[in-house]
């Protein structure tokens, strides 16, 4: 039997030379499945997405989403791009063994918290205060170089991570501190900054709303010390003051300090995103 794709829609064009287009997954003309097929709006039209790979139960454990992940992969290889990404729900143990076994490498993961109860209490020992314009200008700025560094230093081109890095920004931060559902705390520390969260509302999947932290940074030589606890703990505050009741955030998975932080918080994998160049 033979594992094709079909296309079940036309070729979608977005502006910049983005594509996208939903498949059939068939065997012998007879559809087994789905996939949808893309390249990244943030990371440009060199950055393709596999989404919603979907094989129906009859016809799973037959090597049918193997092969449509290959096919897949060839379609992305045709519009010029040069590496795939791919995320995968933490719980689907299938899914996640045959993106291992396709060459996909983990780059980061989603993480979410349920936050029960009030708000918590503020941290003992640190005063915070929102962000000053004034302060906002040079934040933005070294913040959005940062987002950017923190793709390359993981093997992105440099292009694809400052596109980036310039979307997500803008996507975030239209109205600077204006930006509606936008808060940026600041940790004091005898007078000097020791650190920033920046917090806001996003869609975690469609209808489910969540608190969600941006960012969050300590001073470099204070780290160790229990700040970058007590900033999220701050981000919990005012997501549970904003009536939200889950925090989400994104991590890279060699950030080994950050996760062992977070899942001490009590927050969960939810999501693993993967990558691997085309050759």
């Amino acid at each position: 039997m033979t594992t094709t794709l079909r296309p079940s829609e036309p070729l979608q064009h977005t502006a910049g030379g983005g594509r996208s287009r939903t498949y059939d997954i068939c065997v012998n003309s007879r559809r087994v499945g789905s996939v949808h097929v893309a390249t990244d709006p943030q990371f440009g039209a060199a950055a393709g997405l596999i989404q919603r790979l979907r094989v129906d139960e009859p016809d799973r454990g037959r090597g049918r989403g193997t092969v449509a992940a290959l096919a897949a992969e060839e379609v992305l290889r045709g519009w010029g791009c040069s590496e795939i990404q791919i995320s995968v729900p933490a719980d689907a143990g299938p899914a996640l063994a045959l993106a291992r076994a396709l060459g996909y490498t983990e780059r980061s993961r989603n993480m979410v918290k349920e936050l029960a109860g009030g708000p918590p209490p503020p941290p003992a020992g640190v005063e915070t205060r929102p962000m000053t314009d004034e302060e906002y200008a040079g934040w933005e700025a070294e913040a959005r170089e940062s987002f950017a560094r923190s793709w390359t230093d993981r093997g992105v081109p440099e292009a694809q991570a400052r596109a980036k890095a310039e979307a997500s920004h803008r996507e975030l931060l239209p109205r600077g501190l204006a930006t509606p559902g936008t808060a940026i705390r600041v940790a004091v520390l005898d007078g000097r900054v020791a650190g920033h969260v920046w917090t806001g509302v996003r869609e975690l999947e469609p209808g489910v709303s969540a608190g969600y932290v941006y960012r969050v940074e300590v001073d470099a030589e204070l780290r160790g010390r229990g700040y970058g606890r007590a900033l999220m703990l701050v981000a919990e505050r005012m997501a549970r003051e904003a009536g939200q009741a889950l925090l989400g955030l994104h991590v890279f998975a060699d950030n080994t300090p950050a996760v062992r932080l977070y899942e001490s918080l009590g927050y969960r994998t939810t999501f693993v995103n993967s990558a691997k160049p085309l050759l």
